[in-house]
Formats: structure tokens, C-alpha cells, sequence
């Protein structure tokens, strides 16, 4: 069993406001990542910072929600609070503002996890620990970290199996990297809103 995880504990300071509950295509941030991890996951999780949060995004019935574990703790934090909640052996893990993810790219990531602890795409030398698939053998690893105020997130992968997905393989689904465009800003928002109108990305 697979989940699926979105990490909406983030404070959206560079936004201004709650980035996951601006509107692409007519949906939500959320909306869009949880629909697509629901094409290829068996439940989806959505982390937040307080279970109070979880109200604000007017989520599908379907999806549960799991507040931090670990508050503070930036995005590991996130990443051990969704895996210790997913039911799954392994968990998609993704940002909430990643509005143009591939479902071929993810299916491709969890076609070779089996021999790994992890598969992390990574662009120009840098990983992209938040479009990543993480078994559930992660959590002990990450909460050591935690544990230690160890939060870079480099410091967990040294002390786990991990495939790295280099840039030839990504851009035979996602020639354009789309997958990993996150809104952090009001240009990256229009953006985005630009982009959807001239091709209409979540269909793909």
C-alpha cells in the first residue's frame, strides 16, 4: 500500500497568506496536489501544524489529516509526522504548492522504491527531498534526527539508502521540471495562474 503526503504546515511568509488554499484552474493548491496523489496512492495525508489548521483548507471527506508531531521543525519534521501517520509501507511526500505534478513521474519513482529506503529526484546537484517517495523505515531514522536537532534534512539521507533520480531520468516525463515548481511568492503565483491558462496542466 502506498500513501500519499502533503505537507501544509508551512507559515506561507513570503506569501503573505495561506498559499495552500490560493486558487489554479479553479482549485485550490490542496486541491490539486491531493487529487493527483489520489491517481496513484491508496489514502492521502495532509500535515498541518495544529489539527485547527486543518479546517482553512476545506479538504475532500476522504482525506485525513495529521497534526505535527514534532512543531517547529520545518519540513523533516513534516516528512516523519506524514510517515508516521500513512498507513502505507510507503508514502509520497510533497509540498502543498506544487500545483503541476506529474502522476507518470511519481508511478516511475515508486516502480524502483522496493530497493531503497527513499527515491529524491534531484535537479543541478541539489535534492528535492519534497517530491519524494520514502518507505515507512524512515521514521526511526528521522526521528533520531529530530530528537538530536539535527534538522537538515541532508544529515537524514546520509543515514538511509537512497536512489537519486538524476535529471535525464525526470525530463523523460518532465522535460520542463513543472513537477517541482512550488508558489512561495505572489510572481510565482502568477505564474502559475499564467501557465495553467495557456495549457491547462492539470489535465495532464
Amino acid at each position: 500500500m502506498v500513501s500519499g503526503v502533503a505537507l501544509a504546515g508551512g507559515r506561507s511568509k513570503r506569501l503573505g497568506r495561506n498559499k495552500a488554499v490560493e486558487k489554479i484552474g479553479g482549485q485550490s493548491l490542496i486541491e490539486r496536489v491531493v487529487g493527483k496523489l489520489s491517481q496513484v496512492t491508496s489514502e492521502t495525508v495532509v500535515v498541518v501544524a495544529e489539527e485547527s489548521k486543518a479546517a482553512d483548507l476545506n479538504l475532500p471527506p476522504w482525506v485525513r489529516t495529521a497534526a505535527d508531531l514534532y512543531p517547529g521543525t520545518g519540513s523533516l519534521g513534516g516528512i516523519f509526522t506524514g510517515l508516521s501517520a500513512a498507513k502505507g509501507n510507503y508514502g509520497v511526500v510533497v509540498a502543498c504548492d506544487m500545483p503541476f505534478l506529474n502522476v507518470d513521474l511519481i508511478r516511475f519513482m515508486l516502480d524502483i522504491v522496493s530497493d531503497y529506503d527513499a527515491v529524491v529526484p534531484r535537479l543541478q546537484g541539489r535534492p528535492e527531498p519534497l517530491h519524494a517517495v520514502y518507505s515507512k523505515t524512515c521514521v526511526g531514522p528521522i526521528e533520531r534526527c529530530l530528537q538530536a536537532d539535527q534538522l537538515k534534512i541532508a544529515i537524514f539521507f546520509e543515514q538511509i539508502n537512497v536512489a537519486y533520480l538524476e535529471e535525464d531520468d525526470i525530463e523523460a516525463f518532465d522535460p520542463s521540471h513543472l513537477s517541482f515548481f512550488n508558489v512561495n511568492t505572489q510572481e510565482d503565483l502568477d505564474k502559475a495562474l499564467a501557465l495553467e491558462a495557456e495549457y491547462g496542466l492539470n489535465d495532464e
